[in-house]
């Protein structure tokens, strides 16, 4: 049963094949997310698939930069996701020479 991570029945959704790139997204189990990195100005935000690779919204597209979490989740909820995955990343750990703690994974209500 695929993830029903958003609203698929707007009539801007549709395309020549019925679905867009981001519902078609939902059948091949990806997950819309967003990743911030400690102490950067921006956000990346794309799709993670079930081997956990991190890409834009379609084969042909990098992922999209924005300035702002709030930016980002306006950014997906303009193609009619309502939830996302947010993961935090720092470099800290390893530049100290610590173990890496893995990063901040949180999934979040657009």
């Amino acid at each position: 049963m695929p993830n029903m991570n958003k609203v698929i029945h707007h009539p801007k959704a549709a395309s020549q094949h019925g679905l867009n790139t981001f519902e078609q997204s939902v059948y091949n189990d990806s997950q819309p997310t967003i990743i911030g990195v400690a102490d950067s100005t921006h956000y990346l935000v794309g799709l993670v698939d079930a081997d956990n690779n991190f890409s834009g919204q379609t084969a042909d597209k990098a992922c999209a930069v924005v300035n702002s979490l709030a930016e980002a989740k306006t950014l997906l909820r303009s193609h009619y996701y309502s939830r996302a995955n947010v993961v935090y990343q720092t470099a800290y750990d390893e530049m100290c020479g610590l173990a890496a703690n893995g990063h901040y994974h949180e999934s979040i209500k657009l």
